[in-house]
């Protein structure tokens, strides 16, 4: 038995998705703890992709418990359309049950309108959030005056939360923003339509993961976004509006942190990022572009160019010291593939002074930041059949033995392509 925490390194987008369908073989329950449907995970099996925003990745695998935990933020409309999706697709197994948290949150149609009305009024100081309501949902759970599905779930106290909270957002759209109000009568009449249709799935999620974790069971905490998009630890304004570091598994599923044995950190062979903010090894060139092409580097969610860079080793020393990691997953290092050389940043250079284990808080001084390669040979096989390292080209080898020395930490997997079977796999989290 194993309680695994999978999470990302860099801003997301590091290919957590077919990590976690990969680990959820051998995992009993499956555990999304934070964030919303602004995260997308692109699972791609014998070919055909699947793409999941709020549903943890196990969802494909028989036999298992899939729980969307109480820190994340849930769209009835999305979930629902997921389901009938995967169901539609044959693709929801029979066997496996699908829980959401009874004090997870609702994303509301004022959430959504607050969010755009917002990032249009900024201009160009725009964050870069998609637009889905995440960060207003949040607010109002921090203000306390959030629904959760168990206040869905009750008619009497859903209409008395809905009704004073259209009052207030339709202030703040109307006045503030000069949009149109929102219809308290046509979103309760909705929402009661998705309650129904949810109710068989809300349940008090924490209780079952400690009957599984009980019973011995492996489980998996599925992690969306990345660390450096983390609300109090990631280049802040430009993050999300959740905690995505490894200790946030614990209060967003209902677990304690003497139940966690492992830590998997996902890194993608390179950096990317969606949105505004610093990035010190960004490519404004032909190999950022190429990079962009060949790893279509868009986002699941909104289908938005992710900025590409070399891979950005302060980022992932910080990452591992924020989360405990204690192995690394390596992904898309076949989209290197025919690149020559390849640089890795080791450390930043700032005011005259080199910095290799902590990204500054203050983005001025990031901003400033130069970044310090260096440089190694490409090499220009295909990778994708590799099913050990050695099977790697020598120079392939030589760039993941040094991720491996330049963080610290052991590999636990190294991906070489997109589908399930494009893997090496060097030691299975769950077996000691």
């Amino acid at each position: 038995m194993a309680n695994v925490i999978v999470v990302g390194t860099q801003w997301g987008d590091e290919g957590k998705g077919k990590i976690v369908d990969l680990y959820a073989e051998d995992a009993d329950a499956v555990v999304r703890f934070q964030g919303g449907n602004n995260a997308g995970h692109t699972l791609v099996v014998k070919g055909e992709q699947t793409i999941l925003h709020l549903i943890p990745s196990g969802i494909l695998h028989d036999r298992k418990t899939c729980i969307v935990g109480n820190g994340v933020v849930v769209d009835p409309k999305v979930i629902l359309a997921e389901i009938d999706e995967l169901k539609r697709r044959n693709l929801f197994p029979r066997n496996t049950r699908l829980w959401i948290s009874e004090n997870a949150h609702v994303i509301m149609p004022y959430h959504r309108r607050l969010d755009s009305a917002r990032e249009s009024a900024k201009g160009d100081q725009k964050i870069g959030t998609t637009g889905r309501g995440i960060g207003p949902c949040y607010e109002d759970k921090v203000a306390r005056t959030g629904i959760r599905f168990c206040d869905l779930l009750d008619d009497e106290t859903f209409r008395a939360k809905l009704k004073r909270n259209v009052e207030e957002k339709n202030f703040y759209l109307t006045k503030l923003f000069n949009e149109e109000p929102v219809d308290e009568k046509s979103v309760y009449e909705e929402y009661r339509g998705y309650a129904e249709r949810l109710r068989p799935f809300v349940t008090n999620a924490s209780v079952i993961l400690e009957e599984e974790i009980r019973r011995k069971k492996n489980v998996l905490f599925e992690g969306a976004q990345g660390t450096h998009l983390d609300i109090d630890h990631g280049t802040y304004p430009y993050v999300t509006s959740s905690n995505t570091v490894a200790g946030n598994a614990c209060g967003g599923a209902g677990v304690g942190p003497t139940k966690i044995d492992v830590v998997v950190g996902i890194v993608k062979a390179y950096t990317t990022r969606v949105g505004g903010g610093p990035f010190v090894t960004e490519l404004t060139d032909e190999i950022g572009e190429h990079i962009q092409n060949a790893g279509k580097e868009f986002g699941a969610t909104t289908g938005r160019r992710r900025r590409c860079g070399w891979l950005d080793m302060v980022l992932i020393r910080h990452a591992v010291r924020l989360s405990g990691i204690n192995g690394l997953a390596i992904t898309k290092l076949d989209v290197l593939t025919g690149i020559d050389p390849l640089k890795i940043c080791r450390a930043y250079r700032v005011n005259g002074k080199e910095i290799t284990d902590a990204v500054p808080s203050n983005l001025r001084d990031l901003a400033k930041c130069e970044p310090v390669y260096e440089e190694l040979k490409g090499w220009k096989e295909p990778i994708g059949r590799a099913k050990t390292v050695r099977e790697l080209p020598i120079q392939a080898r030589r760039y993941v033995q040094r991720i491996e020395k330049l963080s610290g930490v052991r590999l636990f997997l190294v991906s070489v392509g997109a589908d399930r079977d494009e893997t090496i796999v060097l030691k299975n989290p769950f077996k000691k």
